[in-house]
C-alpha cells in the first residue's frame, strides 16, 4: 500500500500545501466554462421539477426525511456538481413545498418572477457586500435608487431615506430602534437631569393593534423593554386598529407616567389582510408627538396597484414604514426595507469602524450603507427588484398582485355562499380565514375536524393551506398570493377540505355510537 500523502499544488512562492485541485472550484477567469455546466445543469433539475409538479407537497413527514439527510457524512465529499445535484434531487428538490403550484394557499410566499431570478443568480456569482462602497460601487447606488423610488411611492417626502433588509421582521426591529432612540433624545432634550437608559426603558410603551404582527413584540424585547411594553389596542369588526381605543391608550399611558415610544400601525395584517385606518391614526400621532410606523410588509402590493393605491391613504404621513418585497411584489426571499421620513433618524443605527467605514468618508462624501444598516455584510437583493422594475415595469407588478385580491374576494364569495363552511370577515388583501362546521350536536367537533382536515391535506401533499385562532376557535385560512390560482383551483381545495373533515366527524360519531350501546 502506497503511503504517499495527496498530492499538492504549490503556488508562486512555493508554500501553498492545499490540495491539488482544490482551486478548480473558485469561480475566477479560468472555471467559468465550469460555471456555466453547473448552474445550466442545476437550472435544468429545477425547470424540470416545476414542469412537472403535479401538486404543491409530496406530504413528507419529518420523520421520514430527516435519517436521510443526518445520515450523510459531510467529509466525503462526492467530486463533482453532477453527482452532488443527483443528492439534492433526492434530499430537497424531490420534497420541496412548491409556491408556484396553484394549490399552494397558505402562507405568504409568492410565486417569483423570472427577472428577479436573473438579478438572483447575477448577485450571487458577484457576491457583492452593500455594506461599504469600496466592496460595491454601482450596486450601492441602485439600492439607492430603488429606496428613493419606494420611499416616492409611499410619499415620505424629499427627505426621506431607508436601507434594504432580510424581512419584515428586521425591518419593524429597525424601525422601533430608530423610534425608542428619538424618543430617548427628546426626554434627554427636555431634562435638565436626563434619565439613565435604565430609567427610562421601563417606560416606555408600543402600542398596536390585537392582530399585528408578532415581530412587534419580539423587536420590543430584542430593545430591552418590558414584557409589558407592547399593548395591543382593541380592533373594529374588521379587525383593523381602532383608533377610539387607540386615544384611550395613549391617554392611559400618559396619566400613569408612561411614554409611547411609537404606534405600530399595519397595512395588512397576517391572518386577516385588514389595513388599519391609517389617517385617524396618524391625527392621533401627530398631537401627541408619537412616532409613527406602519408594517406594510404585505400591504406593500398596493403601492403598485392601479385600482386600490388609495387603501394606503394615510401612509405617507408615517415616520417609518415597512415593505417586504418578496411577498406582494413576487420577489425570492430575502427582499425588505424600512423606509423612514427623515433620513437623520438613521444616524442611531451608525458605527464607524476604522478598518470599515470611517467617520472621515462621511466628509469625503462615500455612500457607505452600513452607516444605516443593522446588518454588515449584506447581499445586493435591490438587484432582482431593479431588474424587476426593467423589464415589467410597476403597472405589471400591480397588476398581479390585483389579480390575487381580485381572486381572494372571489374565494370569500363562494365560502359565504356554501353551507358547509363559514367565513370570518372579507379581506381587504388575499387572505381568507374560514372553518369547516359540522352541524347539529357534532358542532362541537369543529376544532378538532378543523386541524385533523389541514393535517391530512398537508400529509396528502393534494394543497397546503395555513391554520389560525379566531376568537379562541381554530380556523383555516387561504393566503392567496399566486395568479395562477382559479377559483376552481379553491373549489377543489375547499371539496377536500369538507371530505377531510366530514370524515373525522363521522368517526367520531361512531365512536360515540360504539361507546354509548357500550
Amino acid at each position: 500500500m502506497s503511503t504517499q500523502g495527496p498530492t499538492v499544488e504549490a503556488s508562486p512562492s512555493g508554500t501553498d500545501s492545499r490540495p491539488a485541485g482544490a482551486r478548480a472550484h473558485l469561480f475566477r477567469n479560468g472555471t467559468v466554462e465550469e460555471y456555466r455546466r453547473a448552474l445550466l445543469d442545476g437550472i435544468d433539475r429545477v425547470a424540470n421539477r416545476v414542469a412537472g409538479t403535479e401538486r404543491p407537497f409530496t406530504g413528507i413527514s419529518p420523520g421520514t426525511l430527516a435519517p436521510e439527510i443526518s445520515g450523510i457524512d459531510l467529509d466525503l465529499p462526492l467530486g463533482d456538481s453532477g453527482a452532488a445535484l443527483d443528492e439534492i434531487e433526492q434530499i430537497y428538490l424531490r420534497d420541496a413545498v412548491y409556491f408556484h403550484h396553484p394549490r399552494y394557499l397558505a402562507h405568504l410566499n409568492c410565486p417569483v418572477v423570472i427577472p428577479a431570478l436573473l438579478g438572483e443568480a447575477l448577485l450571487s456569482a458577484v457576491n457583492s457586500s452593500l455594506d461599504t462602497w469600496d466592496q460595491s460601487a454601482g450596486a450601492t447606488l441602485i439600492e439607492r435608487r430603488l429606496v428613493e423610488w419606494t420611499a416616492a411611492r409611499v410619499g415620505l417626502g424629499p427627505d426621506a431615506d431607508g436601507v434594504f433588509t432580510s424581512g419584515g421582521s428586521q425591518s419593524n426591529l429597525h424601525a422601533l430602534l430608530l423610534a425608542r432612540e428619538e424618543t430617548y433624545a427628546q426626554v434627554a432634550a427636555a431634562s435638565a437631569t436626563p434619565p439613565t437608559r435604565p430609567e427610562l426603558l421601563p417606560r416606555l410603551r408600543v402600542l398596536t393593534s390585537e392582530a399585528a404582527h408578532f415581530s412587534v413584540r419580539k423587536s420590543a424585547k430584542l430593545l430591552g423593554l418590558g414584557a409589558d411594553a407592547v399593548v395591543a389596542v382593541e380592533t373594529d369588526a374588521e379587525r383593523r386598529m381602532s383608533p377610539a381605543g387607540l386615544a384611550r391608550e395613549i391617554a392611559r399611558c400618559r396619566q400613569q407616567g408612561l411614554l409611547v415610544a411609537a404606534v405600530v400601525a399595519t397595512a395588512g395584517t397576517t391572518d386577516f389582510g385588514s389595513i388599519d385606518p391609517l389617517t385617524p391614526i396618524a391625527d392621533l400621532c401627530t398631537a401627541a408627538g408619537v412616532w409613527l410606523h406602519v408594517d406594510a410588509a404585505y400591504g406593500c402590493g398596493l403601492l403598485v396597484s392601479r385600482t386600490r393605491r388609495h387603501l394606503l391613504a394615510g401612509i405617507e404621513r408615517a415616520d417609518s414604514v415597512t415593505v417586504d418585497y418578496h411577498k406582494s411584489f413576487f420577489q425570492p426571499v430575502s427582499s425588505s426595507a424600512v423606509l423612514v421620513r427623515d433620513r437623520r433618524t438613521l444616524r442611531h443605527a451608525t458605527y464607524h469602524a476604522d478598518y470599515l467605514n470611517p467617520a472621515r468618508m462621511v466628509e469625503q462624501r462615500i455612500p457607505n450603507q452600513v452607516d444605516k444598516s443593522l446588518q454588515t455584510t449584506r447581499r445586493f437583493d435591490a438587484l432582482k427588484l431593479w431588474l424587476t422594475l426593467r423589464v415589467m415595469g410597476p403597472d405589471a407588478l400591480g397588476a398581479l398582485f390585483d389579480e390575487v385580491v381580485d381572486r381572494a374576494a372571489g374565494a370569500w364569495q363562494m365560502l359565504s355562499e356554501d353551507p358547509r363552511f363559514e367565513v370570518v370577515n372579507r379581506s381587504q388583501l388575499s387572505t381568507v380565514v374560514f372553518r369547516y362546521l359540522p352541524t347539529g350536536p357534532e358542532r362541537e367537533l369543529a376544532d378538532a375536524a378543523n386541524l385533523y382536515a389541514r393535517d391530512a391535506l398537508a400529509a396528502s401533499g393534494a394543497a397546503v393551506v395555513a391554520g389560525t385562532r379566531v376568537d379562541g376557535q381554530h380556523y383555516l385560512k387561504f393566503t392567496l398570493l399566486n395568479p395562477e390560482t382559479s377559483l376552481d383551483d379553491i373549489g377543489y381545495v375547499l371539496d377536500l377540505i369538507a371530505e377531510h373533515a366530514g370524515r373525522y366527524v363521522h368517526e367520531k360519531r361512531g365512536q360515540a355510537v360504539v361507546c354509548h350501546a357500550g
